[in-house]
């Protein structure tokens, strides 16, 4: 096994459980690691620290274990996917029978770096970010079928877009196991298609569950807005709430045709819902004052890199800005960004600018983060990528 030898001083983040090694703190490597190979982790002094996927880039190894001890076979893969399981069983999103979508394995929150696992009903759609668990596929999918305990029939391999380009790994998407073609799975009572073939992320943005779940409860009787509304979830949420109408609006074709189906799986020929392909800035320029009292904003990443962030905050402040302009007195706005590099105080200051540029009165009712399912390593505070603030307009 490849040795990796840190820069002096360069151990002490590792110290703290820290999963990431950049490359900027390595002195030198015992040999030539293939990318997604397994290193060892050395301090200057040659003491052991930690175990991982070395990968080509800036962040060099993604630590899977801190033990010398502990190797990194079946066994390993069995025991992390039961601790996950486990997990998700004891905060009750596990064996219940109004809910079987949830994520069981969400990166470095589970202490798997690159490896992204989501189940609808009875599909897993196992998503890898680094060459390591590309790599390791095979494996963490057998090793999946025995923990799930026959609850998973099918494991759909979805990476072709999540894997970083320079590794030349050329990877396919497609069934690892089974291929039911049976896309339909509950959240919370409510039946969404999952287009884990072409959708974005694993198919659904699992991550907003406990916050649609609260957008219900602010709906009835309200006229709502649901921006970028990709499979409509929010929508769908909406229309249960009670709702008088919901308008879902996205610039693709394809996210309006399956935000429809949703509707129509859950609320057939209800014409309280309309939805409209177009672009998410004229529309909101185009509307009439005060035509909603209840609007969502949950556009795609503004800033999938730092390099973005300046853009990104002032495309958060345009977008805010126009919501905070339209939407009727007495309104609720559901404001979110999923940019992980964008901070929460960052967000927040966007909106705040926007509130003021604005000229309305605006009340914080809730700050929101990602649900219990996607947790965020304490050593690992950049885990905590989605913010969200929902706002009462006077």
């Amino acid at each position: 096994m490849h040795k990796v030898y840190l820069k002096p001083g360069k151990e002490e983040s590792l110290k703290r459980f820290h999963p990431w090694v950049f490359s900027g703190a390595i002195a030198r490597i015992n040999g030539k690691p293939e990318e997604g190979e397994i290193v060892e982790v050395y301090t200057s002094k040659k003491d052991f620290i930690a175990r991982g996927h070395f990968q080509i880039g800036s962040i060099a190894v993604r630590v899977l274990t801190f033990r010398e001890d502990e190797t990194i076979d079946n066994s390993f893969w069995r025991r992390k996917l039961a601790t996950a399981r486990e997990m998700r069983r004891s905060i009750g999103l596990i064996g219940r029978t109004d809910n079987n979508t949830y994520r069981l394995v969400h990166g470095e929150g589970d202490n798997l770096p690159g490896l992204v696992i989501d189940i609808y009903a009875r599909t897993a759609v196992m998503q890898a970010h680094s060459a390591g668990m590309h790599m390791e596929r095979m494996q963490i999918a057998e090793a999946l079928t025995e923990v799930m305990q026959g609850e998973v029939d099918n494991i759909y391999y979805k990476s072709e877009t999540t894997l970083p380009y320079k590794a030349d790994l050329f990877p396919e998407n497609g069934f690892l196991k089974g291929g039911s073609t049976d896309n339909v799975a509950t959240e919370y009572g409510l039946n969404f298609h999952i287009d884990w073939l072409k959708g974005q992320k694993t198919g659904f943005f699992v991550d907003q569950r406990e916050n649609r779940a609260l957008l219900e409860k602010y709906a009835h009787g309200r006229t709502v807005l649901n921006m970028f509304c990709y499979t409509g979830g929010f929508s769908v949420y909406a229309m249960r709430g009670g709702a008088l109408s919901v308008h879902s609006v996205d610039s693709s074709a394809k996210a309006i045709e399956l935000t429809n189906k949703n509707i129509g799986l859950n609320f057939p020929d209800d014409p309280r819902h309309k939805a409209f392909a177009e672009d998410a800035f004229k529309f909101l320029e185009q509307m009439d004052d005060n035509a909603y009292d209840l609007i969502v904003l949950d556009p795609p990443a503004f800033a999938k890199h730092r390099d973005a962030l300046r853009n990104a905050l002032m495309g958060y402040r345009k977008l805010n800005a126009r919501a905070f302009g339209k939407i009727k007195p007495g309104g609720i706005l559901f404001t979110f960004s999923c940019s992980q590099a964008v901070s929460k105080e960052q967000f927040r200051t966007a909106v705040f600018t926007a509130a003021a540029m604005s000229g309305r009165s605006v009340r914080i009712l809730h700050q929101l983060t990602q649900p219990a399912d996607h947790p965020v390593n304490i050593y690992h505070p950049e885990g905590e990528y989605l913010k969200g603030l929902v706002l009462y307009v006077e």
